[in-house]
């Protein structure tokens, strides 16, 4: 009997790489295995792993690893505070009337997903622009309109992300660098502009959340003074948020803020309550904090020659577009946006939703949201999984960064800190793309919020920056 044929009369004790599926079919044989996560480098892609040899070569590398060790500390600094409220027109660059901001990568009226179409028709009845939605989407795709991404005018929105002359919004500073970040004041979950819905309910209170609303939250903050946000945000996190999809504690912390100031700033009580009960009723409402929040911490980073640490990402229902540090905020890479996997609400399947939408992966991308579901085990009931699943999405995600936060903190990993800047160089290598938490949208204007789940970028988007890189530095 040859050696081979020996062989196989003994135990065997199998090392299985790469197709998981191999594995499955030993453990079922009783075979003693075990399963190495492995694949080829850029997932086979022979340019991409070319690409990514050229940025490994010793004196490039060397460079890339001091401007990300660089963009790693900017970001640890960065001191996000709450320093005022504001309408749109008035306090973001380059804004003016005939301006919509969206969410996501650059789009035109024609290729808008459902729900941006949807929330720009909205905004369009809103700033009384056009009267009814046959006469806003006829001046949306009149050429008239600016359309803009909210990240180029220093801004951030969620789902479809629309921001218009009149909103008002959030004005958020990083006190350490100096710059701004905006965003709207959160309406809730459901049937609202930023799901694409835009009938008399959502206008109604849009309408009010400018005239009665905003004077509220203006004046007491001018009472109370600034609120330092990376406070908030480090608290939360040990209170079961995670900052994107779970803003329950955030939410009721920024209430321990304001609540006081509300209650002595000069307006009418009534009008005081019902500033009050909005908030109290709108768990999300610290969603629209800790976006502007994490964009002022990130936008810092990049005029940092070499970086490979990604400065935005974000999605339009069409796009899912990211920008890297060391190119500038004026290069973008997208692909098409992916479909969510989650949970639907009743009544409602993925057949009915629209592509991934919205800037608020600015939290994965800053390394808290999606980066941070070990904090928030609860979530899980939201967007599907198991709370061991939570713990999993976590801690991959160091894999693909270039560091740890020192101010966000998980405590279900024994308190270390947050995965925090994605290298686009190590999401090639290793195939581990960002985990993002997000909410659906209905894929027809008009009908808003279907479910919530998990999403990743496109690797495309990580291959066309990479190559970027490549010919820019190589």
């Amino acid at each position: 009997m040859s050696k081979l044929n020996e062989l196989f009369d003994q135990k065997l004790h199998v090392v299985n790489f790469g197709i998981e599926s191999f594995y499955d079919d030993l453990v079922s044989q009783k075979v003693d295995a075990v399963h190495v996560d492995w694949k080829p480098i850029a997932g086979g892609d022979k340019t991409a792993a070319a690409n990514l040899r050229k940025l490994k070569k010793p004196d490039l590398a060397a460079k890339i690893d001091a401007a990300n060790k660089e963009a790693l500390e900017r970001i640890l600094a960065a001191q996000p505070t709450i320093v005022g409220l504001g309408i749109a027109g008035e306090v973001i660059p380059g804004m003016t009337k005939q301006t919509i901001l969206h969410a996501g990568p650059p789009v035109t009226w024609a290729r808008m997903s459902g729900p941006q179409r949807g929330a720009v028709m909205g905004g369009l009845i809103y700033e009384g622009l056009a009267k009814d939605a046959a006469e806003a989407e006829a001046l949306a795709a009149s050429g008239k309109i600016t359309f803009d991404p909210c990240h180029m005018h220093d801004a951030v929105g969620p789902m479809a992300g629309v921001v218009t002359y009149r909103m008002p919004v959030w004005i958020l500073e990083n006190k350490t660098f100096g710059n701004r970040a905006y965003c709207t004041i959160n309406e809730g979950l459901g049937k609202v502009l930023r799901f694409g819905a835009y009938d008399d309910e959502v206008l109604t209170r849009l309408r009010w959340m400018e005239r009665e609303l905003y004077p509220v939250l203006k004046d007491a903050l001018a009472i109370k003074g600034e609120i330092d946000v990376k406070v908030l945000v480090a608290k939360l996190l040990q209170m079961g948020d995670e900052a994107h999809n779970r803003n329950e504690a955030g939410t009721s912390l920024l209430l321990r803020e304001l609540v006081p100031a509300i209650m002595n700033c000069d307006r009418p009580l009534a009008q005081k309550v019902a500033a009050f009960n909005f908030i109290n009723g709108n768990n999300h409402t610290f969603l629209n904090i800790s976006m502007p929040a994490m964009k002022c911490t990130l936008d810092p980073i990049f005029d940092i020659p070499y970086c490979t640490v990604v400065a935005s990402m974000c999605r339009n229902g069409t796009d899912f577009g990211i920008r890297v540090a060391g190119l500038g905020k004026d290069r973008w890479f997208a692909a098409e946006a992916e479909m969510v996997k989650g949970l639907y609400f009743p009544g409602y399947s993925e057949a009915d939703a629209a592509r991934d939408l919205g800037d608020s992966c600015i939290t994965e991308t800053a390394g808290i949201g999606g980066f941070c579901m070990a904090a928030a085990p609860a979530i899980v009931q939201f967007v599907g999984g198991q709370v061991s699943d939570s713990i999993n999405y976590s801690t991959r995600m160091y894999e693909i960064t270039v560091g740890e936060g020192r101010s966000y903190k998980i405590p279900a990993l024994d308190f270390r800190g947050s995965p925090t800047g994605v290298d686009i160089r190590k999401v090639i290598e290793t195939g581990i793309r960002p985990v993002i938490n997000t909410g659906i949208a209905h894929k027809n204007p008009g009908v808003g919020q279907v479910g919530a789940g998990i999403v990743y970028p496109p690797e495309d988007c990580f291959k066309q920056a990479l190559a970027a890189c490549a010919e820019a530095w190589a």
